[in-house]
């Protein structure tokens, strides 16, 4: 039983639920602490394809909660250099899940809320949704976020919003690829369930290891090096269990054994 998060089975599919309602969905250590051992949990756990995380009630995530931040206020250094980096462990552990991930947003994604939204694979929003990256506003900085929201948006769209802290819609989310798809608040779930559809038609150790390979395309330099790494990586996947019946099965016309066996 966890105090902050909720956990639903359903279409193959984990939906982790932010259950913390009256305050926003604003996290604190404690939801931290839920969250990285649950994104850990379930990236080992077979039966799960797909991560959905959604927030209870109107608002996905407020970002990070008052009381927390007031006892924040008293930290010293080392404590807060602590508290930071249990933060980025748990973007870590959602940005690397090894499983697609999808990220259900309605009413505001703020701060560390746009942190959750960035780190996973893909975004939809229902369209009255409100974006803000309100750091600065409190003489803060969103340090432990930035990586994702910054590979999210890109640069330049980050110069803007992080340095004026203004709020943005679902629209301009769209336009700036923070998020994939906005629909009415009342398709969201069928949005998600559509892209739920998409993921389980893969193998699972296919989308692992193109999670990878995005990865390091994206860091690397068109050289010889990424060509070389390239080959061997898809060598060693077509070498592979699941590799030789993925072709087995569009050879022979039939569904791979992933899919035959999926009953959801």
């Amino acid at each position: 039983m966890h105090a902050t998060i909720q956990i639903e089975r359903k279409a193959a599919a984990a939906w982790v639920w932010l259950n913390r309602p009256e305050v926003r969905n604003a996290f604190n250590d404690v939801m931290i602490g839920e969250l990285t051992e649950t994104l850990l949990t379930l990236g080992e756990d077979p039966s799960v394809k797909v991560l959905v995380l959604a927030g209870r009630g109107p608002t996905f995530c407020a970002g990070a909660d008052l009381n927390w931040m007031k006892r924040m206020a008293q930290y010293t250094y080392e404590e807060n250099r602590l508290d930071a980096e249990n933060l980025a462990r748990m973007l870590k552990a959602l940005y690397h899940f090894p499983k697609p991930t999808i990220a259900r947003i309605s009413g505001h994604a703020y701060a560390g809320g746009m942190g959750l939204v960035s780190a996973c694979d893909i975004a939809v929003a229902s369209n009255e949704t409100q974006f803000c990256l309100s750091e600065v506003k409190l003489g803060l900085i969103p340090a432990t976020i930035g990586p994702y929201v910054v590979t999210a948006m890109g640069a330049r769209a980050a110069r803007r919003y992080m340095l004026s802290a203004e709020r943005f819609g679902a629209v301009d989310a769209y336009r700036l690829g923070l998020v994939h798809e906005v629909v009415n608040a009342e398709d969201l779930d069928e949005m998600v369930m559509t892209f739920i559809h998409y993921f389980k038609q893969g193998g699972s150790c296919a989308h692992r290891e193109t999670k990878s390979l995005i990865e390091l395309i994206d860091q690397s330099d068109l050289d010889q090096a990424l060509i070389d790494e390239t080959a061997v990586r898809i060598a060693r996947v077509r070498a592979s269990d699941e590799g030789k019946e993925g072709i087995g099965s569009f050879l022979e016309k039939r569904k791979p054994k992933w899919m035959a066996e999926d009953k959801n």
